[in-house]
């Protein structure tokens, strides 16, 4: 006799669905020099900052970082579109908050504060 059980996983429109480690990803009014620039600095340096320049690629500071968000490469990146480079290179690919936290800067013009 065999005895099989399925589970469901169900939500309501109404339910919050809560990361796993329980810190919600805010995507509100995402700054350059408090969220987006950590991230940027933590991730994409060792290849593309302090100096080094792989690939052609600067993202040291504001302005050669707009560029890339401008140019749509640096949104192609980390989501690792079709046609891009998937980065950071030889890691795993940034966290879906971080993803969000970058492209809600970009979608609100890249501001630079």
């Amino acid at each position: 006799m065999i005895i099989a059980c399925i589970y469901a996983c169900t939500y309501d429109s109404k339910d919050v669905i809560a990361p796993i480690n329980n810190t919600p990803c805010d995507t509100l009014n995402v700054t350059y020099s408090m969220r987006v620039l950590p991230i940027i600095s933590n991730n994409c340096y060792r290849c593309h900052g302090n100096g080094n320049i792989t690939g052609g690629i600067n993202l040291d500071g504001y302005d050669n970082l707009k560029i890339q968000a401008d140019n749509g490469n640096l949104r192609g990146v980390i989501t690792h579109a079709p046609g891009y480079p998937a980065m950071p290179f030889d890691s795993p690919m940034l966290s879906e908050c971080d993803i969000n936290t970058i492209i809600a800067w970009i979608n609100a013009g890249a501001p630079d504060n």
